[in-house]
């Protein structure tokens, strides 16, 4: 009789309609199984699926280390089952036949997904998925010949509304050396297939996170501390019987976490003393768990405290002030004082309106991009301080902005020309709607770069109240058009401001120099977010956008002409737009000159390693889009004396790049109290000893300073190896 589908539930409803199930199975399993069985290659296809025996090296040789796997392509509609199937099922199974030295490890089981099955409840695959496999070839590797099969036996269970059983024997044949060669041979192809399913394999929670569980009448609340609020969570136990799988999982979210409600399965007469399983949470990794039973790890939310709140107030404001002279606000300013110029003029009050409604473009982008922030992180996600420079499309947005302002402070047209025929009064109103639009774009552009003072109250605001995040991005943003306010309520220092005059054409025009060189820059970001062949399609947008411009300047304040630059506008905007989200993202380069000494990728599992081993750690959270970083790293972490010293003190370097959205990254600065970049943090490598945050303008002296007062540590191998492999379940 061919095996049934075992049934894991006491409820009757669940066992006869796993019978029916497991009658259907045993009218459609023979020729399944018939059809699967004993197929000499490296793969096997039946109606239901295809399943492939994937191994990337061509030569086997001594003292090599490989992941191999088993790569199932699934019908839609059907499905395999994970390690723990659920309430019915069995996962893949696999018996090896290997030459002399070689060995393979354990079957590894990636995430699974619910598999609702009537009153049922499986855990397994659909699509496609691949089972990691393990493979060493021992030291003293002796080949009795040049060619040797690796055979694989497997076995799985594939259902929909029945259940076929099937198996092959697969195998394949690779080519056996006696040393390593100079130039190994690799399947591409199946390393990278391998590759993305080893990246998401449970991986354990990190060092300062805690899970634990507690007993209820009907079963558990299991509660976990990740440092960040978690909307949504499920849990995938593996030990059998535990829960009642089926049962929804209600997710409760804490300040610092979640806690989820589990029912027990009605089999369990004791408590376990632990429950082990994969935590999934969307847009994280899975995490691999053995919760304890004890207290929950609660955290209560932080007291409202006046004088921190003021202080956090009064932090935002220096920074907002000290914002402007950053090199991101720059060609925004160049805007604004050539808008100054323009109404010198004036009469006072119009000045002022003029100054109140550029804070309140300010002021209100701030709120939109708090509101969400806010949003996002309640929905699960981990976004900072510049996350829009994460995004290829705004990058894209922005750089043809940029280029089109260009194109008419250079002369080529004059926006807003075409619409002078409507009369004097919407002219006034144009002009309200070009300080609230400046304003705008004064923040956005302003996010690229952190100032002094902004880390800490950005940070202190996004792990408080929305109602305290809000008075200290207000706050932020006043800081950021208190110059202007100022101005504007002074009039002695606008008298300062030359008459206007034939003058103002040219300097309007050599305005639009900074403006081309923030549209490189972005370009630049952009090509850096999407590669060279999306660089294509903004460079191509760049010369719709010159068309549409010669249309408004040639014609202007015609409707034809308009609606034609309308046009062509849109098409420029959509070829960027649509090249960054169909094509995929290309590989982070490693020839920066951060890879020219000994930085290495930032992971929290990396850090721990150097910090358990007593050694001391320097954190760069740095990204492309930062312009402050590049100015530190160009001018103190690329400095000669500064790499010398980094070289002979012991410190391990890691290197955290926020290019690209990361949410491990966004995790460690929200440990750290921060939301934005540049961030130093420099671990002195005792235990339990939190780090030491430098400020996000550095210089040689102060990073120096801080590398003296560690403890003498011997200088770091100039080669150091470190393993990313992802834990065997």
């Amino acid at each position: 009789m061919l095996p049934c589908r075992p049934i894991r539930t006491p409820r009757y409803a669940a066992a006869l309609f796993s019978l029916l199930i497991a009658c259907g199975m045993l009218l459609a399993s023979a020729p399944a199984q018939a059809q699967a069985l004993n197929s000499q290659q490296d793969s096997v296809t039946t109606q239901q699926l295809t399943v492939r025996l994937l191994v990337p090296p061509v030569q086997l040789y001594p003292g090599q280390a490989f992941n191999a796997g088993l790569e199932f392509q699934i019908a839609p509609g059907w499905h395999i089952y994970w390690i723990n199937a659920g309430d019915s099922g069995e996962p893949p199974a696999v018996q090896w036949t290997l030459p002399t030295g070689v060995t393979a490890g354990s079957l590894q089981y990636p995430p699974p997904t619910r598999l609702p099955l009537g009153p049922l409840m499986d855990f397994g695959y659909q699509n496609h998925v691949v089972l990691p496999i393990a493979f060493k070839v021992a030291s003293n590797f002796h080949p009795k010949s040049s060619q040797v099969p690796l055979t694989a036996n497997i076995s799985w269970l594939v259902c929909q509304n029945v259940c076929l059983p099937g198996q092959a024997t697969l195998h394949i044949t690779r080519t056996a050396l006696t040393a390593a060669p100079s130039n190994p041979t690799i399947n591409t192809a199946a390393r990278q297939s391998i590759a993305a399913f080893l990246a998401k394999m449970p991986r354990p929670l990190p060092p300062d996170a805690i899970a634990r569980f507690k007993p209820t009448a009907h079963g558990f609340h299991l509660a976990v501390r990740l440092g960040h609020k978690v909307t949504h969570a499920e849990f995938f136990p593996l030990d059998f019987t535990v829960i009642a799988n089926a049962a929804p999982q209600k997710t409760t979210p804490t300040r610092n976490g979640f806690i989820l409600n589990l029912t027990r399965d009605e089999s369990l007469t004791t408590p376990p003393k632990h429950l082990h399983g994969v935590l999934e949470i969307p847009g994280y990794p899975a995490y691999l768990i053995n919760a304890p039973a004890g207290p929950l790890p609660t955290q209560p939310a932080p007291a409202f405290s006046l004088t921190a709140v003021l202080g956090a107030m009064g932090l935002a404001l220096l920074g907002g002030i000290i914002l402007n002279l950053m090199p991101c606000v720059f060609p925004v300013l160049f805007i604004k004082g050539l808008a100054l110029v323009q109404s010198s003029q004036h009469d006072r009050r119009s000045m002022r309106a003029h100054g109140w409604i550029y804070t309140a473009g300010i002021v209100l982008s701030f709120w939109v991009i708090l509101s969400v922030l806010l949003i996002l992180r309640a929905a699960g996600q981990q976004l900072g301080w510049g996350f829009q420079f994460q995004s290829p499309v705004m990058l894209a947005l922005l750089a043809m902005l940029f280029f089109f302002l260009g194109l008419s402070l250079a002369g080529q047209f004059e926006i807003g020309l075409s619409l002078t025929s409507v009369g004097g009064a919407l002219a006034q109103k144009q002009g309200y709607a070009g300080s609230f639009f400046t304003g705008v774009l004064a923040m956005v552009v302003a996010t690229p770069c952190t100032a002094p003072f902004m880390g800490p109250a950005i940070g202190y605001a996004l792990a408080h109240s929305a109602f305290t995040s809000f008075c200290v991005f207000t706050t932020l943003g006043l800081g950021l058009a208190l110059p202007y306010l100022l101005l504007v309520y002074f009039p002695g220092w606008a008298r300062l401001l030359p008459r206007p005059g034939a003058w103002m054409e040219i300097l309007k025009q050599a305005f639009s120099i900074p403006i081309f060189g923030a549209a490189i820059w972005l370009t630049w970001l952009y090509a850096e977010n999407a590669g060279s062949t999306a660089l294509l399609t903004l460079l191509a947008a760049f010369l719709l956008l010159a068309i549409a411009g010669w249309f408004l300047g040639r014609w202007p304040a015609k409707i034809t002409s308009t609606i034609t630059a309308v046009l062509v506008i849109a098409a420029a905007i959509a070829l960027p737009s649509y090249a960054a989200t169909a094509l995929p993202p290309p590989s982070r380069s490693s020839s920066k000159s951060a890879a020219q000494t000994n930085w290495q990728p930032y992971t929290q599992a990396l850090l721990q390693q150097y910090l358990s081993q007593g050694k001391p750690v320097f954190v760069d959270f740095t990204a492309d889009w930062c312009l402050s970083c590049q100015v530190n790293q160009r001018v103190v972490l690329d400095n000669p004396d500064v790499q010398r010293r980094l070289a002979n003190s012991g410190v391990e370097l890691l290197k955290a790049d926020w290019t690209r959205h990361d949410p491990a990254i966004t995790q460690a600065l929200a440990r750290l109290g921060r939301s934005g970049i540049p961030t130093y943090a420099l671990y002195s490598g005792k235990p339990n000893q939190p780090p030491q945050l430098l400020p996000a303008v550095l210089t040689s002296g102060i990073l120096l300073n801080a590398l003296h007062s560690l403890p003498t540590t011997p200088p770091s191998p100039s080669t150091t190896t470190v393993s990313n492999s992802q834990p065997n379940q």
